[in-house]
């Protein structure tokens, strides 16, 4: 059955309906993104909304335009966390009742702060289970359900992000923005049709629904893990795929490193806390430079991310980045000559971290361990690729049997939304 878009008049009604409800987040102008995208590059900060990400916008418009009788229900979502905590605000805010099923390994801050909005959670073992039980809930209670995507008043709200890119950057050519599930994007392609204004999501390529489902012309379901969980989505909507192919100029992918690196180049450059979903347009901009007309916008659609898994994906972005080095050096087992191995490493500007000799378990690219020689693993920080590789010429020139590994950055995450 054919799908009804949803209009620049459905997203005109959802933004007057949000008056003094959402906050008109601010534009940053980013130097780094425009040295690699040919020209003025912003970045519309979303991660500062209410609840820490753009969700607040479609979970109130849909909230809001059911009737008396249907709130007085209650609602229910499945959510691996942003719209977990968007539904339950504007529950508060709207006067009803809002149950939430989370997968179990959701981020405790999500958690907490769903429950802090004053929604009731259930905890169930997978985020695809999320739905399901959701769904049973509705049908057992009565309650409504708040789909985190595929639903018309939800596409409008999120697409209230564009009207005031519109009206922050009038002379914006592109817009680049995350894409899982597809409410955001559909949201924002409904608003700008028409303008001239191209549309570009991005996606994690670990977990990539969108472009085999453009290709196949219908939503096809695949399967994956990434670091970005706000978007680990397995299948696109009915809407929103109907909206995207419709309107959306084109949808890339972006690596784990490339998610990574995104998130510390917004810390580092840009003073902003992203989660790796958020920062999928950044990461586009950077792994696919000069490829949209400027000036460019990029959303940074939520920053909601455990500080714990911050620690890893930090981590992951600086070994991306060159500045961690991973190094296995063979030397003779006597002493002194692990102090000359460290000296020489520091006179060269590199920061050791990590120490770790080894008798045994040695590296199979350098060849057996000769009797009296011992294998040192260095992990050290460098200031970038061209640094990292410098040091390991500088070694190999002095005599050092040098290999090259990897930062192991941990295991990703599967939830999404």
């Amino acid at each position: 059955m054919p799908q009804t878009l949803v209009t620049r008049e459905d997203v005109e009604a959802a933004r007057v309906a949000l008056e003094g409800v959402v906050r008109r987040t601010p534009v940053e102008p980013s130097r780094v993104l425009a040295r690699s995208a040919g020209g003025p590059v912003s970045l519309k900060c979303e991660n500062l909304q209410r609840t820490g990400s753009f969700k607040i916008r479609g979970a109130y418009r849909r909230i809001q335009r059911l009737t008396d009788d249907e709130r007085a229900r209650g609602v229910v979502a499945a959510s691996a966390g942003n719209h977990a905590q968007g539904v339950a605000l504007a529950a508060g805010l709207l006067g009803t009742h809002a149950t939430v099923f989370m997968p179990a390994g959701a981020p405790l801050p999500k958690l907490a702060a769903t429950r802090g909005y004053g929604a009731d959670v259930e905890l169930v073992d997978t985020f695809d289970a999320t739905l399901t039980a959701a769904q049973e809930f509705a049908a057992r209670t009565g309650a409504v359900l708040i789909h985190p995507f595929d639903h018309p008043d939800i596409v409008a709200g999120q697409g209230t992000v564009a009207l005031e890119i519109l009206e922050q950057v009038p002379d914006v050519a592109t817009v680049v923005v995350c894409t899982g599930g597809g409410g955001l994007v559909a949201g924002i392609a409904a608003a700008l049709a028409g303008t001239g204004v191209s549309v570009v999501g991005a996606q994690a390529e670990a977990l990539a629904a969108w472009p085999p489902s453009l290709e196949a012309g219908a939503p096809v379901t695949v399967t994956g893990a990434t670091i970005a969980d706000g978007i680990a989505v397995p299948r696109p909507g009915e809407l929103t795929f109907a909206q995207v192919s419709a309107q959306v100029d084109e949808v890339v992918t972006v690596s784990e490193e490339a998610l990574s690196r995104a998130v510390l180049q917004c810390l580092e450059r840009g003073k902003l806390l992203v989660e790796p979903a958020g920062a999928a347009a950044v990461a586009a901009l950077a792994e696919y430079p000069g490829r949209w007309r400027a000036p460019v916008v990029a959303v940074l659609s939520g920053g909601n991310v455990d500080p714990l898994m911050l620690d890893e994906i930090v981590r992951r972005g600086m070994a991306a980045a060159g500045r961690y080095a991973h190094l296995r050096v063979r030397l003779p087992d006597r002493p002194g000559y692990l102090a000359d191995l460290l000296a020489r490493v520091g006179r060269l500007g590199g920061n050791v971290v990590d120490v770790e000799h080894r008798r045994l378990e040695v590296s199979a690219d350098l060849g057996p361990l000769a009797l009296g020689s011992v294998e040192v693993a260095l992990t050290l920080e460098a200031r970038g690729n061209d640094h990292r590789a410098a040091m390991v010429d500088a070694l190999r020139e002095a005599g050092y049997a040098v290999a090259e590994g990897t930062v192991e950055p941990g295991t990703p995450g599967t939830q999404g939304e």
